[in-house]
């Protein structure tokens, strides 16, 4: 079976302030680009809809690759801080509430249904995907 690879970022202008994410989905000899924007966000808010929307649009289970260059996001899954803050109540290790609840319980479901591997990349370095996921965030802000 053949594996998804989806490349999502986030971009916000200011922080908080108008802000955008993209997505490239690569199948096979297939390439699928999302983007879309929010007015009053923040550069993390941007980094989860784009793992959220890159999700959503999986037409087909089969495995997934996810890339972000998001640290936040990727550790908070491949460490399991997600778990932590959960039988935490939602809070952090110093008892602060997690932010962004609200989309990480999205993320949670995504994931139980998709089982996508999460896998960190450097931003706005060589990896043309993630640079076009870049450049689709960043455009989206201006639309």
């Amino acid at each position: 079976m053949k594996t998804l690879e989806i490349y999502t970022d986030g971009a916000c202008s200011g922080n908080p302030g108008p802000g955008g994410w993209g997505v490239v989905m690569i199948y096979s000899d297939k390439t699928k680009e999302l983007f879309g924007n929010e007015q009053d966000t923040t550069n993390n808010r941007m980094e989860m809809r784009a793992v959220i929307e890159g999700l959503r649009a999986v037409k087909t289970r089969c495995p997934i690759n996810l890339y972000s260059d998001s640290s936040y996001i990727v550790n908070a899954i491949n460490k399991d801080w997600i778990s932590n803050w959960q039988n935490n109540g939602w809070r952090t290790a110093d008892k602060k509430e997690v932010k962004n609840k609200d989309l990480w319980e999205q993320i949670i479901e995504l994931n139980v249904k998709l089982n996508p591997t999460y896998i960190w990349v450097k931003g706005h370095s060589t990896n043309t995907h993630n640079n076009r996921a870049d450049e689709l965030a960043v455009g989206a802000i201006k639309k």
